[in-house]
């Protein structure tokens, strides 16, 4: 593992590499030029700031003028395009085949459904439940940026093969969900989301022990959501794969920067990216399958979006010892969009006393896509089968 070498800040779970400020290089020679810029931003938001007032006052004593009503316009016409562009993706995710197989229809029923998030997002969900048998357990599946729970079907068939019930939510702006495409204003929003998604399934499935599953920057949703006492005490365990724990920007000065554009010019586009970038799965066809679905983001990473990944990869980094809920986290240590070895950290520090990791050699980020997916699956399986055998008296007891 020592040999991996770590890409700059990307997309996340997508693996398209997205070099940002990458002009920056060339700008910041010294500490010096460092400074100017600096105080050229200083400068600059305090002009702003002055003029401000002024530019209220003349709008407000002269309602006649051209521009109001331009400005307005716009951000209606940028409105109607992001709700058109949202029916649009959310059509996509209603007519997508969960099942490539007649067959599979017999053993597995699913179903969507619209759930209104924290923030009274419409997002749009997936179910997969066995046609028979008890359900002795629920994952809910949170997918990495830029993609969609609906390419998790296959994944989802595995887990009711084996008397498992499984839902995948699509965050804001992503899949079937409202929002603009690829745009994540908060991840804290994201988690607040997975939060009400959880208690929904547990009030439509009361008895039956949750798992919540995270890919990439959904991993570090997932972890963020069971740091807090309230979620955690809802779940049997989580699992991570390929979280996004240690996530560096391609230039120092990127996490200074960052912030203040993510306020100036949050939806801004990064156009030099490569929309492709390095792969994420040894499996030729996965890789086509993933960057020719209309579901998948393939645009450059928005300024905001990028800024959110650093921040809670940040914020995970520092309370890493404070993590006490039953975890497996998977990774390949050929994995060059997120860390293997800050997934190894999480292992060494978290407090919690139910734990496992196990890293996969050469593999790389899309493990559930890789082709080794059975194997992998079947770890993930094996694991919320040891984790329910652990402790069936204490869930009895303590639910709700």
């Amino acid at each position: 593992m020592e040999g991996v070498q770590m890409e700059e800040l990307t997309s996340g779970a997508s693996g398209r590499l997205i070099p940002v400020f990458r002009d920056l290089r060339r700008i910041v020679l010294s500490w010096r030029s460092l400074r100017r810029f600096f105080i050229f931003i200083q400068s600059f938001f305090l002009w702003f700031l002055l003029l401000l007032p002024r530019n209220r006052f003349s709008s407000s004593s002269s309602p006649s003028s051209s521009s109001s009503p331009s400005k307005s316009s716009r951000r209606v016409l940028v409105f109607r395009r992001d709700v058109e562009d949202a029916l649009r993706r959310r059509a996509l995710a209603e007519g997508l085949e969960m099942f490539s197989e007649a067959e599979d229809e017999n053993v597995c029923r699913w179903s969507t459904s619209m759930f209104f998030g924290a923030s009274r997002n419409a997002l749009f969900s997936r179910s997969w439940f066995p046609v028979s048998g008890e359900v002795k357990g629920i994952m809910i599946i949170i997918h990495g940026l830029n993609e969609h729970g609906g390419r998790y079907a296959h994944f989802a068939k595995q887990l009711t093969s084996c008397n498992f019930g499984v839902y995948a939510m699509d965050w804001i702006g992503h899949g079937g969900s409202d929002g603009l495409h690829g745009y994540v204003p908060s991840l804290d929003h994201v988690v607040a989301d997975t939060g009400a998604f959880l208690e929904k399934i547990r009030l439509d499935n009361p008895g039956i022990p949750c798992f919540l599953f995270g890919h990439s920057t959904g991993g570090a949703v997932v972890l963020k959501a069971a740091s807090y006492p309230r979620i955690e005490s809802m779940l049997e365990g989580i699992v991570l794969t390929s979280p996004a724990l240690r996530v560096k920007p391609a230039h120092p000065i990127v996490g200074v920067v960052a912030p203040l554009l993510s306020l100036v010019a949050p939806k801004l586009q990064f156009k030099g990216a490569n929309k492709r970038g390095i792969p994420v799965s040894r499996d030729p066809a996965a890789m086509v399958a993933k960057y020719t679905d209309p579901l998948v983001y393939t645009g450059p990473i928005r300024v905001r979006t990028g800024h959110e990944i650093l921040r809670i990869s940040s914020y995970l980094l520092r309370n890493m010892k404070s993590i006490t809920v039953p975890f497996l986290v998977l990774h390949g240590t050929a994995d060059r969009v997120t860390d293997p070895l800050a997934s190894q950290d999480l292992y060494n520090n978290a407090a919690s006393e139910f734990k496992d990791i196990k890293l996969y050699d050469g593999f790389l980020h899309d493990l559930l896509f890789e082709p080794e997916r059975e194997e992998i699956a079947g770890d993930i399986i094996n694991w919320m089968e040891k984790r329910l055998q652990a402790q069936p008296n204490l869930r009895k007891d303590n639910f709700w």
